[in-house]
């Protein structure tokens, strides 16, 4: 049989939401005005079942009679001028084609072949021309990478080939500049580490096979072997311990009592309450996200609840986040350099991305930022957390044993992802989305949270040696790295496939997702594989542990990788490594105009990128599904106050909570990037302990987005990690989790060379007692008392939302004093402990006066508040140092009394009605302010809805 196709569209006069997502964007991000309408439909085809059996499956699977209507074999959408159909490449990730296959199994369809989806768009209006359209399909609705638009039925949905040859590569024979050509675009390898790799098979008396020279280069990309991080350090001339080493060490000295695993296994481990751990760990998909947003964020998520499920003998996953760094949505397309994409669409859809893999596992997406700079122009910063749950028994690094069987489960292997290890570690140029297109994968969550379910259950049961997941490097770094220590042998032509045609090489390599590798001792194997079964998931052996200490891989009786693991995982040398840095010139004196209008002047700081409400985005995500979102992220009157933290109680019926939070300011760490270090580490800290948290029960988790270390990027970067090690000497809270991402610099044809502002995201996660000695952050009632606690030198602006907005000089950035932070963090815990704090709101992007009205916001309430004579306003308003805290107490509590023996400040009261008043200064309507609080997050947003976004996903 051939090929029956099903078109699925909402009857006529009904809304269409997917459509109306797009006539937004095409108005919005296009400015084509003469669409007035747009229609879709989906499309499915099948291959080798009869059109009854087609008809069954539209009538029970594809369409909802109530308000949808099908057609088999001709079109749906007839009344439209213009109809176009989207769909991916082939070889391309479609997830939605292995649940139509599985769900067709189900419903007794036999002899399908193949299937697939795509979407149509049906355009209206009198003035669309053909070049429109066009512009419409390149600039919105196709992704060459992934993309492609279907002019003609396909003859067949099979993807046929044969197997390419294993391919011997002469490097024996290779002088320098040979060397470079094979490693360019594709390895990322230094000279150096390319006459390593030559002498090694010279002293072997053979070449390399193709196997052979992708395995070495994906596991000593920087993206999985963390050169830079490891390398000898000499920073003008003074030789320093390497980077992660410091952090080690800090995190050694600290001794912290909670940490159960630092450093060593996919997520740092805590002790929770009652036999019960905590993991987290927070990932990085930048240049993935960069050419193809929603699969580089899908996978993004999809990879970090894997590194959870990967913890110990295998963990829950119980919370997730975002952090993101975008240029302005609004910037003029002829900013972007040449191969990037414009970063409204970027930011819409890599929002897409994160939202469709929590949501449709069932993991709540709950705390998150999103933040601008023109500078992330070229390549975003794409952040994704996640955070699980598991048996203190279960915590530790399960270790694989000569003789245990390898076991993968979960999804198959395609040529998705491919190079996505070594394209991570390298610049992005003119011609990345060229080059490496195969790079990017796209996420099926269904797949992983039946893969999820599977190893869950099989760890209950004790079956389970040891686990990793297939991230970046497939096969080649799970099957890798956890026969390190023993040796393990591999048969290739074992592994599930999603097509024929892959070489050795390729599945070897292919960062196919939703694939986790277990080591399972033989007398366990039936039982996991009944397991799986149960639960439709697929389970393989692949290989055995073996106790040779080599990695030999076979297809079909033949060696296409034999490596010792001495030089696959110790061989590569340690760089020596350069850095300079220069302290920044001496900041120009602080602003001290003060606005001639000062509701426009505070409308304008809570309208900025930097501040405004991310509603919006959060409202996408099921912050609530698994029931346990004890403190969201907005609450309040209305349900749109936002809070710092979030408090999860994952233990049913306990009031033991994990919290979360997260601090970043990329702005800072370009003008001084040791106080930005420290401000990311002090708001991480700050987020969590104003919801309640005790700073002596919290770690911290870092992440460093770094353009490419060059001398200069790179004393930077060795600044910022003097700040966290120095962090964790003072306070004792330690990093037991994090990641490097050293690659986001752009380098054009034309030599134009485009740095983002440095990240360094701190990350950080507790324990809280008792759900109910917590608060939000919202007023609760009118005629409380404001207390403003700790340290600021008001005078230190730069880097401010405020100086932004003005182009003023803003003097020093802020410098936190870590000798007070400590006390000051004691200080507030102790009081919300006590009961004596009804809401508490940190201060940082927007300062003291946008954490005010936020407050405000929340509780329905006004504010009236005195600016000390002595102070300029505009500095004691706007200040942005973070470690600091709005605090709302009853009338009958004595501040002075509360936070005795750390700074703190009366500032005024709470007021019924809509007014934030500054005594002799101003009087500025909530209303307003709400209103330019909401509206650029709306303005972008405010057309897309849950689960329409993925075009054909």
């Amino acid at each position: 049989m051939g090929i029956t196709t099903v078109r699925v569209t909402n009857r006529p006069g009904l809304r269409d939401p997917a459509g109306e997502d797009v006539l937004y964007e095409i108005r919005h991000a296009l400015g084509i005005a003469p669409v007035e309408h747009v229609r879709t439909a989906r499309v499915y085809r099948f291959e080798g079942i009869s059109e009854k059996d087609a008809r069954l499956l539209a009538e029970k699977l594809l369409a909802e009679d109530v308000f949808e209507v099908y057609t088999i074999n001709k079109p749906v959408i007839t009344d439209a001028a213009s109809v176009v159909e989207v769909a991916y490449r082939p070889g391309v990730m479609n997830p939605e084609a292995a649940s139509l296959s599985k769900s067709a199994r189900d419903l007794g369809v036999t002899g399908l072949a193949a299937a697939a989806s795509s979407r149509e768009y049906a355009f209206y209006g009198g003035g669309v021309t053909a070049a429109d359209i066009e512009t419409i399909l390149d600039r919105l609705l196709v992704n060459p990478t992934v993309e492609t638009v279907m002019r003609a039925e396909p003859d067949t949905l099979l993807i046929s080939g044969r197997p390419g040859e294993t391919k011997i590569i002469p490097i024996r024979q290779m002088d320098d500049a040979a060397l470079m050509d094979l490693s360019r675009d594709k390895l990322f390898l230094n000279l150096e580490e390319m006459r390593l790799i030559r002498d090694y098979f010279i002293s072997r008396r053979r070449d390399a096979t193709d196997c052979e020279i992708e395995t070495l280069a994906q596991t000593w990309s920087e993206h999985c072997g963390h050169k830079t991080f490891k390398a000898e350090l000499v920073v003008n001339g003074r030789k320093k311990e390497p980077l992660l080493k410091r952090l080690q060490q800090a995190t050694a000295r600290a001794g912290h009592p909670l940490v159960l695993s630092a450093f060593v296994d996919n997520s740092g481990v805590m002790e929770f309450y009652h036999g019960w751990a905590v993991c987290g760990k927070v990932e990085t998909h930048n240049s993935p996200s960069a050419i193809e947003p929603y699969g580089g964020a899908m996978t993004g998520s999809g990879g970090v609840f894997r590194d959870i499920m990967g913890t110990g003998q295998g963990a829950k996953v119980i919370a997730s986040t975002d952090m993101f760094c975008f240029a302005p949505p609004d910037i003029k397309p002829e900013a972007i350099p040449p191969g990037c994409l414009h970063p409204h669409y970027l930011l819409r859809r890599v929002v897409a991305g994160v939202r469709d893999y929590g949501n449709r596992m069932g993991i709540p997406t709950n705390n998150g930022s999103v933040h601008f700079h023109r500078d992330f122009r070229a390549k975003p910063t794409v952040i994704v957390g996640a955070y699980g749950l598991l048996p203190v028994s279960r915590a530790q690094k399960g270790r694989a044993q000569p003789g245990d069987l390898v076991v993968v489960i979960g999804g198959r292997t395609g040529r998705d992802g491919i190079h996505g290890a070594t394209f991570s570690s390298g610049e992005m140029t003119h011609r990345t989305t060229e080059v490496n297109a195969s790079a990017v994968q796209i996420g099926h969550p269904i797949e992983e949270k039946r893969t999820l379910d599977a190893l869950l259950a099989a760890a209950e049961e004790g079956l389970i040696r040891a686990v990793t997941d297939c991230g970046a490097g497939g096969f080649a770094s799970a099957v890798g790295e956890m026969g390190a220590e023993t040796g393990v042998e591999v048969r290739l032509e074992q592994a599930p496939l999603k097509y024929q045609g892959l070489s050795p090489w390729e599945i070897w390599l292919s960062e196919s997702q939703e694939r986790m590798v277990l080591a399972v001792a033989p007398e366990n194997l039936d039982r996991v594989l009944a397991i799986c079964r149960g639960l439709n998931v697929e389970a393989t052996v692949l290989g055995a542990f073996a106790a040779h200490r080599r990695l030999l891989v076979t297809w079909h009786g033949t060696v296409v990788c034999d490596l010792e693991m001495e030089f696959l995982h110790h061989g590569l040398p340690r760089r020596r490594m350069e850095a300079c840095w220069q302290p920044p010139e001496e900041a120009a004196a602080p602003l001290t105009t003060l606005p001639a209008n000062w509701t426009e002047a505070y409308g304008r700081v809570m309208a900025h990128l930097n501040v405004c409400s991310k509603e919006p985005i959060v409202r996408m995500y099921d912050h609530g599904v698994q029931g346990t979102n004890g403190l969201p992220p907005f609450s309040g009157l209305h349900g749109d106050g936002p809070n710092d933290a979030v408090l999860l109680t994952p233990l049913p019926g306990r009031p033991e909570a994990v919290v979360i939070s997260h601090g970043l300011n990329p702005v800072l760490n370009r003008s001084d990037p040791y106080y930005g270090g420290l401000w990311a580490a002090a708001e991480a800290v700050s987020n969590a302990v104003a919801a309640g948290a005790n700073p002596e029960e919290m770690v911290l988790i870092d992440n460093f987005i770094w353009p490419f270390p060059d001398p200069e990027s790179l004393g930077a970067l060795d600044r910022a990690v003097d700040a966290c090690v120095d962090f964790v000497d003072t306070t004792g809270m330690p990093f037991i989790s994090g990641k490097d991402s050293l690659s986001s610099t752009y380098r054009g044809a034309d030599g134009t060379v485009i740095k983002i502002p440095p990240v360094l995201c701190v990350s950080a996660f507790g324990r809280v007692p008792d759900i109910n000695r917590t608060v939000s952050a919202d007023f609760k009632g009118a005629g409380n008392k404001i207390t403003l606690v700790g340290k600021r030198t008001v005078s230190e602006m730069g880097g401010s939302v405020y100086c932004d907005l003005y182009g003023q000089p803003g003097g020093s950035p802020p410098r936190i004093d870590l000798s007070v932070l400590t006390g000051v963090l004691t200080a507030v815990h102790r009081a919300i402990a006590a009961g004596k704090v009804l809401a508490c709101h940190d201060i940082s992007e927007g300062g003291l006066a946008a954490a005010l009205a936020e407050m405000c916001f929340g509780g329905g309430l006004g504010a009236a508040i005195s600016i000390p004579a002595a102070e300029n306003p505009v500095h004691f308003l706007f200040n942005e140092t973070a470690g600091c805290f709005l605090v709302e107490t009853a009338p009958d509590t004595d501040p002075a009394a509360l936070f005795a023996g750390v700074p703190h400040q009366m500032l005024g009261t709470t007021v019924a009605g809509d007014r934030i008043s500054a005594a002799g200064l101003f009087s500025v309507s909530l209303t307003a302010l709400k209103r330019a609080w909401q509206e650029p997050m709306a303005r972008i947003f405010g057309s897309m809805r849950a689960g329409n976004e993925g075009r054909g996903e």
